[in-house]
């Protein structure tokens, strides 16, 4: 029987590391429990993503491959994910804290009649039953947790569990799933998609930057003749700080993140948002321009390795949990900083 069964979280054919990380954990999970990997692999036209989990630690792939999932669509999605929980009878099933892997992960455990353990960031086994480890009250308290039915569903925190290595050398077994929905009987139709955003992913970054509503603080900027409405000029203004914010992220090779704040100002799109209700994040530096420190965003990101503020008012929450400060105006520190890395990186 296969103890560890991960969803491989993939669009378009390709997977974020995320999903090797679940990989990762499982293989760490399946060594304390006795038992072999396995990894779930759904969509169209996919099959060359199996060698992919191979070279990641999978001993087999149970692949659902159909025109009809060339487009995610939940209820589609599930049917595979469950011929292949059916198929593989694993104690453990494994997903990245993406939206897609939660979404499913909360259908399997409907399906499975079990439970979800979410946002994991440590995994251990007692008694036969894994424990997790997960932070609860945005992130103030550690809590441990099991699932008594089985299988046991746990979604995993992304950079949480490592950085896996791929062994090009490793292969194993592909198992096709059948019985698949015919695109007939999925409600669901997907008119047109577009690709709204570029650049590094959050959740997959090694360095975040990060702006609030303080990115609309300088006053000493001249303002276009042509914009006279007030929340017109705030906007202006905080889209030259991003502007800033863009620079420095683009010399060290770093994400953009937001607060909830500079998101609901329409400062900049929601998919930058950090927080409680935005994007949980994990990168080795996170550095917050303008952002004060509320407890919903420090939610999504206190697991940041190293934590740099920069901020105007020395007295910001944000300092508490900050490994270094600088008390300042962003728009005369940013420039600085942007012009140093530039210096000492080469660029």
């Amino acid at each position: 029987m296969a103890k560890i069964l991960v969803f491989i979280d993939q669009y378009k054919g390709e997977a974020g590391m995320a999903s090797w990380e679940a990989l990762l954990a499982g293989k760490m999970l399946a060594d304390k429990l006795g038992g072999g990997l396995s990894a779930v692999i759904v969509g169209s036209g996919v099959e060359a993503l199996a060698n992919t989990a191979f070279h990641y630690g999978a001993e087999e792939v149970f692949l659902a491959d159909d025109v009809s999932l060339a487009d995610y669509r939940a209820e589609a999605y599930a049917l595979g994910l469950a011929k292949a929980t059916e198929a593989a009878d694993p104690e453990v099933v494994l997903f990245p804290t993406t939206t897609r892997g939660r979404e499913l992960a909360a259908m399997l455990a409907i399906d499975t009649d079990s439970g979800v353990l979410v946002d994991a960031t440590e995994m251990d086994v007692e008694d036969g039953a894994v424990v997790a480890t997960r932070p609860i009250y945005a992130g103030k308290v550690i809590a441990k947790v099991k699932c008594e039915a089985k299988p046991q569903i746990i979604t995993l925190r992304a950079r949480a569990f490592g950085k896996p290595e791929a062994d090009e050398s490793l292969s194993g077994n592909i198992t096709k799933l059948d019985g698949l929905m015919a695109e007939a009987d999925i409600a669901t139709k997907v008119l047109d998609t577009e690709m709204v955003e570029g650049g590094v992913s959050l959740t997959d970054a090694n360095v975040i930057v990060s702006g609030g509503r303080g990115v609309s603080n300088n006053a000493g900027l001249e303002v276009p003749g042509d914009i006279t409405d007030e929340k017109e000029i705030e906007i202006w203004k905080a889209t030259q700080g991003f502007g800033l914010i863009q620079e420095l992220a683009d010399v060290l090779d770093a994400a953009v993140g937001a607060s909830r704040a500079a998101v609901d100002a329409n400062y900049i799109s929601y998919a930058h948002q950090v927080g409680q209700t935005g994007k949980t994040v994990a990168p080795d530096l996170y550095i917050a321009c303008g952002i004060s420190g509320a407890i919903q965003h420090m939610a999504g990101m206190r697991s940041s390795k190293v934590l740099v503020a920069i901020n105007k008012d020395g007295d910001a929450p944000v300092f508490k949990e900050a490994r270094y400060g600088v008390v300042g105006d962003l728009f005369d520190v940013l420039p600085a900083i942007t012009a140093e890395f530039k210096k000492q990186l080469g660029k």
